[in-house]
């Protein structure tokens, strides 16, 4: 076979598999269960969206990495200042973002003040309770996360919390 015949033949390949995609493309589009999905997608990012205006992008790790080291020297910051509320609330946003939670509340147990950190596992357990509010049953990333913040809490939190009282 010469170069030219490859050509062609590459090139009628090419043309077949991008007729392919356009052609189950637009069945994919026009199926009306992809509609309702779609919507519904939708729908659902804009009632997440709203509970946190200031939350990354869940599926961008790069930006969940962002938002994460922010939110840990806002909040290390806040409280150096003497604003433990607003400083518990961004390590709380910290937490909740965090890829491996039970260990980031450990380095925070060791290097915040007893009652500091006491703020923060209530914090966290309001947010747990929000998140299951807000899911009410349903399945998914958010009821994952809730989950696991509750494990997080139940696990090393009320230990603590008895040591202080």
């Amino acid at each position: 076979m010469n170069k030219t015949a490859i050509g062609i033949a590459a090139g009628v390949a090419g043309t077949l598999f991008i007729g392919y995609c356009i052609y189950f493309d637009k069945k994919r589009r026009d199926d009306p269960e992809y509609k309702k999905k779609v919507r519904e997608r939708r729908r659902r990012n804009r009632k997440t969206g709203s509970a946190k205006p200031g939350m990354p992008n869940l599926n961008d790790h790069e930006a969940i990495e962002r938002y994460f080291l922010q939110e840990i020297q806002l909040g290390e910051t806040l409280i150096a200042r003497g604003d433990f509320e607003s400083g518990v609330e961004h390590l709380a946003n910290a937490i909740v973002v965090c890829g491996q939670p039970a260990r980031l509340l450990q380095v925070l147990q060791s290097s915040l003040p007893a009652q500091v950190f006491a703020m923060l596992i209530i914090k966290m357990q309001e947010f747990g309770n929000r998140a299951a509010e807000a899911n009410d049953g349903q399945a998914g990333l958010g009821s994952r996360q809730a989950e696991s913040t509750a494990n997080i809490l139940e696990s090393s939190g009320n230990g603590i919390i008895d040591d202080l009282e």
